[in-house]
């Protein structure tokens, strides 16, 4: 087995195949990467740009190179010493007319064998919102008829072409056609409200599966574990584990499976949560990141932000509170659909109880439930309760009966969940633990996190702006608790900022009033009076995070993300009913922004720049020498500047990062401190694994953090101030000055 020491993470597709993996093989291993960590490679709707909407979880994209690409790169990874990590995703397919399982239930209904593979609410015809208006409008204007297609008749309408029953191919009357199968077309404008399939957070083209079944786990998995028994696979990410009905018992069948293969979990941990004890390598690292930029910023300086910020826009409170107002309109308008579910299974479990409810009631006391939940979600399992578990739930329902004006349906759905008396219970229980970690994501990471804006540098995944430094004492305990094995990330295909336009933004915390200078820099610029203030600082702190880029470039990349900005924030637009003349007022005043800039070479600008670098170094020697295995987006061995995606999904040059040691400015600086301190890890795995590590803060702001064995001490001293901000001093058997 290759010892694990670094993963490297490369995002396939838009142009990334195995062949192009492959090159980047000589950067891993002159760098010390042990592993090659690939997102998913198996079939995807035709045009996906990440392959998460898989349709067939068993066959390798043939657009990546397929079967044979694999196995070529696998061997070559294998000579180069280098183990492959696969990201899959077992929670959910495409909910799409090209996935070829769900064709087969469209067409069969529950007669199909993959009617279990789904989870499908079959209460009711399943609703497939793919229409632009009513069926019967269509119908009237002619747009519907019936075709043969490989797999048998289908009924089409536009670029659709729907599987339908063949007993019922031959009835004439089209509205009746469509009557008498198992789905039923809506228009698209439905799934807001209504759906009879589990989704991803609020995307309705992907569909839950249903794991917890053997024979689903089987079909799922196929492939997966082929890969690895044939030794072209050494480790698993799994994606959004936190969507299944039971991760505890579906991690217990999958190590089964794989045996020794390590597993990693998307799981988002948020507070001071710890990770379930499943019996695995750890999570995925977002936790790290958020402690690692909480160890590098100025508690004094963001209250200095913090208070100017909020007596420019206006804004009192805390973010926690804008994370509630967040909940409660994502809740009644993204996940309109599973707020319905939910009322209809407290319904049902309150009846089986004895105790029926009125619907309003039942409302009340769902929303105060999941508004109150303060995590992604419990781990119950029937009557399976952890205490932790038992412990949040009491005291979710006491936050949540502080706001009714009677508590006991809250106590009563509570207890249903925490000790299930009957099956209907014991639903509730499922869906409950499914939605709350899909309002906490779409609330805080895709909402809120783009609302309060006075320090962007903490609205992160898993992060909390409530909460944006610790104690050297908490950072120990954190760090004497964590895995050896848990990856540590601090930039992914997820991540909000890349690492390095991250520490910019931490620089603000040390350097308030360069960031409030600029900030103010705007207030007179054209179009400047039309945009918010809370926008014009969300704008400026965008712009500091990628600052440099070639000037038409940037602008493109601030305008298409300043979109995104808005549409998540859901002030004046959005995803569903985009506002093209509200957005055109922001995306007009970038250009002015910048100008400025260009113009007159901002001296705060360059003093939150130079401090960024520095902190980037500090992070880099903090992630690659602390506890658990450093994780790499590609192209970040080297300075690199991105916001969320699609921005930091853009192509990166293999051959140019293996040139970046050369370079000079914090492009080489970073490369070069990443390569020696990978060298030690590569050197002696065994070290990092065991040694026990702790951080320590002077009064001069100097960080040092070590790590100890009985006969060997790494000290690294960071100081931002200093030039190297990094020294290494590893005795025995290396001492060496980055």
């Amino acid at each position: 087995m290759i010892p694990l020491t670094a993963t490297y993470r490369l995002q396939l597709r838009e142009g990334v195949t195995f062949a192009t993996a492959q090159d980047f093989l000589p950067h891993l291993t002159a760098n010390g990467i042990s592993h090659l960590y690939l997102s998913p490679i198996f079939r995807a709707q035709a045009g996906s740009t990440h392959g998460y909407d898989v349709i067939d979880p068993n066959a390798i994209e043939a657009d990546l190179g397929g079967e044979a690409g694999f196995a070529t790169l696998a061997q070559a990874a294998r000579d180069a010493g280098i183990g492959i990590i696969l990201d899959i995703v077992p929670n959910h397919t495409a909910f799409s007319l090209e996935n070829p399982w769900l064709r087969d239930v469209l067409r069969h209904g529950t007669d199909s064998a993959f009617a279990p593979h789904f989870d499908i609410d079959w209460s009711e015809r399943l609703l497939l919102p793919f229409l632009t208006d009513t069926f019967d409008a269509l119908v009237a204007q002619g747009g519907v008829h019936v075709e043969r297609a490989a797999d048998g008749p289908v009924l089409c309408i536009g670029d659709l072409a729907v599987p339908i029953n063949p007993a019922t191919a031959t009835i004439e009357d089209l509205s009746a056609l469509h009557d008498a199968q198992v789905w039923r077309l809506t228009p698209w404008q439905r799934e807001r409200d209504s759906i009879t399939h589990r989704r991803f957070f609020n995307v309705t083209g992907l569909i839950g599966m249903r794991v917890e079944e053997q024979a689903v786990f089987d079909d799922m998995h196929r492939k997966t574990l082929d890969l690895i028994a044939s030794g072209q696979v050494q480790g698993l990410r799994l994606d959004h584990i936190d969507g299944l009905a039971d991760p505890d018992g579906y991690l217990t069948r999958l190590k089964a499976a794989v045996g020794d293969t390590p597993i990693w979990v998307e799981k988002i941990l948020t507070g001071d949560e710890a990770l379930p004890d499943w019996g695995i390598a750890g999570t995925t690292g977002y936790e790290a990141a958020r402690q690692i930029a909480r160890l590098l910023t100025d508690g004094d300086g963001h209250a200095k932000l913090l208070a100017a910020w909020q007596a420019q826009t206006g804004r009192s409170g805390s973010f926690h509170d804008a994370l509630i107002d967040a909940k409660h309109e994502v809740i009644r308008q993204d996940l309109a659909a599973e707020l319905q579910q939910m009322i209809g299974l407290a319904d049902d479990a309150a009846a089986a109880a004895g105790d029926e409810q009125g619907q309003e009631a039942l409302r009340e006391a769902v929303l105060a439930l999941l508004s109150a939940f303060p995590s992604y979600r419990t781990y119950m399992c029937g009557k399976d309760v952890r205490a932790a578990d038992l412990s949040l739930m009491t005291r979710v329902a006491d936050t949540a009966a502080q706001r009714l004006r009677s508590d006991h349906v809250v106590r009563l759905l509570t207890a249903c969940m925490a000790d299930p008396q009957t099956p209907a219970a014991h639903r509730l229980q499922v869906r409950f633990q499914q939605v709350t970690g899909a309002l906490l994501a779409k609330s805080h990471e895709d909402t809120a996190g783009f609302r309060w804006n006075a320090y962007i540098a903490a609205n992160e995944v898993g992060a909390d702006p409530d909460d944006v430094t610790i104690a050297d004492a908490a950072m120990n305990g954190w760090l004497a608790d964590r895995l050896p094995t848990a990856l540590t990330l601090t930039s992914s295909h997820d991540t909000k900022r890349s690492e390095d336009a991250r520490m910019r933004l931490v620089a603000c915390s040390h350097l308030p009033d360069d960031l409030t200078a600029l900030v103010a820099g705007t207030a007179d610029l054209p179009g400047a009076k039309a945009v918010s203030v809370n926008t014009r600082w969300y704008l400026v702190q965008s712009a500091l995070a990628i600052w440099g880029d070639e000037p038409a470039t940037l602008d493109d990349r601030l305008r298409d993300h300043m979109t995104k900005a808005l549409r998540e924030a859901k002030r004046v637009t959005n995803w569903t009913h985009p506002d093209e003349d509200a957005e055109a007022v922001v995306l007009d005043f970038v250009a002015p922004v910048t100008a400025h800039w260009h113009a007159t070479d901002p001296a705060a600008l360059h003093r939150l720049m130079d401090l960024g670098a520095q902190l980037s170094l500090i992070q880099t020697a903090v992630k690659l020498t602390m506890t658990g295995v450093p994780d790499i987006y590609r192209g970040c061995l080297s300075a690199h500047f991105a916001l969320t995606d699609p921005d930091n999904r853009r192509p990166v040059d293999p051959a140019v990062l293996q040139t970046a040691v050369d370079a000079g400015g914090l492009t080489g600086d970073k490369a070069r401190l990443s390569r020696d301190l990978l060298a030690l890890r590569h050197a002696d795995p065994d070290f990092f694994h065991a040694a026990a590590c702790a951080v320590a803060r002077d009064a001069t702001g100097t960080l040092t953090l070590t790590r100890t064995t009985a006969d060997r001490t790494l000290t690294i001293r960071c100081d931002p101030a200093a030039t190297p901000p990094v020294t290494i001093d590893d005795a025995p058997p290396f001492s060496e000055t980055a």
